[in-house]
């Protein structure tokens, strides 16, 4: 089960919801309904609350903004690995030597982050479902999580509730958007002509979208499925572009819903220990119920996503060591993932909220490096994609992306890191 932040709960030895539901409703079908329970994340989740809550309508251009930049990171990253046939370690050391090490650090270390966010989520859960502690409930979510990976069969129920959990959320985000009456219009008309530009939010959203090794794990995804031929690049592309698009969807229709909240004059807590800005909205428009039902659900995807972060992240150290990719030393890499993980979160003073902002920034801010070394392949080692031509435009457009990222990135330090309490 992945989230906005690309986590992925399937193993190798087990059956995924998506080829489940391939088997039902069709390869079509499936793979959207299942992108948009996806799409319902703790980052995700979090993440948008609070930046409505700061920059209100304004926050619609961010959002625009996000997804033309998810679309152009992911339609060149996920055709340069599919056509080459190598995971992207391999392939950036093909054209670089030592380059894939790098970005491997770079997205352990980023995967790192996301789970200690993903931990940090699931407190903020238990918080709004029981009223425990959010330390106490990630300490919670950490050990039921080993649990539940350790446990194949745990691991497949979990992927299937989550899965009708996200739909629960899909539908109360809706309820709660028609219930709030959000201003609409200006809403629109600030997606592209906004009154305030704030870099530091998009910067955050794409690396919360595609940032750490959300980029290259969908296309490793396909290698695994052996889809490296030729025919294969149309698929991989479409899958590209939907994903993004129906994540920018829910992004969208989760931030009216919070607007409409913030636009009533509601002010949302976005810095206590117990700051939860989503389940503070939600819980405005359906009550304390309907506060505890979001508790649940944003549990639920908490910990499916602790676990998925960690595997995926794992699997990025057959980079160094192709033990990596299955078996025990998977296994205790995954493991050792979360627990390192928890127990930085359990030291960590910052509150929980502004972790889930942060993890999402400062995946953003490692996203332009594996960038550069790949457009750096398209442009100047394109053997190495196979023998099909490469649309310049695609590489164009990615070589732009690119420089945005690096700009944004400069100029989003001191902000992303005065969410945990650093700089400012």
């Amino acid at each position: 089960m992945a989230d906005n932040e690309g986590n992925d709960t399937t193993t190798a030895e087990s059956p995924s919801v998506g080829e489940v539901l391939k088997k039902k409703r069709g390869p079509v079908l499936g793979a959207i309904f299942l992108m948009a329970t996806s799409a319902i994340g703790p980052g995700f989740i979090t993440q948008t609350a609070t930046f409505t809550s700061q920059l209100g309508a304004a926050f619609a251009f961010a959002i625009l903004i996000s997804i033309i930049v998810d679309i152009a990171v992911q339609l060149n990253v996920w055709r340069m690995i599919t056509s080459s046939g190598k995971r992207a370690g391999e392939l950036a050391n093909s054209a670089i030597p030592y380059s894939g090490h790098v970005i491997a650090v770079l997205i352990v270390i980023g995967g790192l982050a996301f789970n200690i966010g993903n931990i940090a989520g699931g407190g903020l859960g238990m918080n709004a479902l029981l009223g425990l502690d959010p330390k106490i409930g990630g300490l919670v979510t950490g050990l039921l999580a080993i649990a539940i990976f350790l446990v194949k069969r745990a691991g497949r129920v979990v992927d299937v509730v989550v899965m009708l959990l996200g739909v629960g959320m899909i539908v109360m985000t809706v309820v709660v958007a028609f219930i709030t009456q959000p201003p609409v219009g200006d809403a629109f008309r600030q997606t592209v002509w906004p009154d305030t530009i704030n870099f530091a939010t998009i910067t955050t959203i794409v690396g919360g979208t595609v940032g750490g090794y959300i980029t290259y794990s969908g296309a490793h995804r396909y290698l695994d499925a052996g889809k490296t031929r030729p025919e294969d690049v149309g698929g991989v592309m479409r899958a590209a572009t939907s994903g993004i698009l129906v994540t920018g969807v829910m992004r969208y229709v989760l931030f009216l819903a919070i607007l409409g909240v913030v636009a009533s004059g509601v002010t949302i807590d976005l810095t206590s220990q117990a700051a939860n800005p989503a389940a503070q909205a939600f819980g405005y428009a359906l009550g304390d119920a309907g506060m505890r039902i979001f508790g649940a659900i944003f549990w639920a995807a908490a910990i499916s996503s602790v676990i998925g972060a960690a595997y995926t992240s794992a699997t990025f150290l057959s980079t160094f060591n192709s033990m990596f990719l299955k078996g025990w030393p998977l296994q205790i890499a995954t493991v050792a993932f979360i627990v390192v993980s928890l127990i930085i979160y359990l030291i960590l003073t910052t509150p929980p909220a502004a972790i889930l902002v942060f993890v999402g920034g400062f995946n953003g801010l490692i996203l332009p490096i594996g960038l550069t070394v790949f457009m750096y392949i398209g442009w100047f080692r394109r053997k190495l994609l196979g023998d099909a031509p490469y649309p310049i435009w695609l590489l164009v457009a990615g070589s732009l992306v690119t420089l945005l990222t690096w700009y944004m990135g400069v100029v989003s330090v001191g902000p992303i890191f005065a969410f945990i309490g650093i700089g400012g």
